[in-house]
């Protein structure tokens, strides 16, 4: 699974302290990414729990994920993409609740 973001998402990602940017690296690569590949191969299957993965309503196509639970609170925004021909995901968005009004 390939990874690309926008320049908001670069934005305010550049806005989280390093602990959080580490935070976020942790769990995309242990949590994230493997249940992407899961959901690659059974669009069906469910999304672990702890990652809190839903479709936004107000968004159509964009979707949350919660990948810290403990101050500050951390959430992402994504969308699914090609990437060079393939199933990919684009982060759109990174930071507190504040992400929601521009998701």
């Amino acid at each position: 699974m390939r990874f690309t973001w926008s320049d908001r998402f670069a934005g305010d990602r550049r806005r989280l302290s390093d602990a959080e940017r580490a935070r976020f690296r942790a769990v995309v690569r242990d949590d994230f990414h493997p249940a992407c590949e899961r959901r690659r191969a059974d669009p069906s299957g469910a999304w672990p729990t702890k990652l809190r993965v839903r479709a936004i309503q107000s968004a159509p196509g964009i979707w949350e994920m919660t990948w810290s639970f403990a101050g500050p609170d951390g959430r992402a925004t994504f969308e699914w993409v090609a990437i060079d021909g393939e199933p990919g995901i684009r982060w759109r968005r990174i930071g507190g609740h504040a992400i929601f009004g521009e998701p």
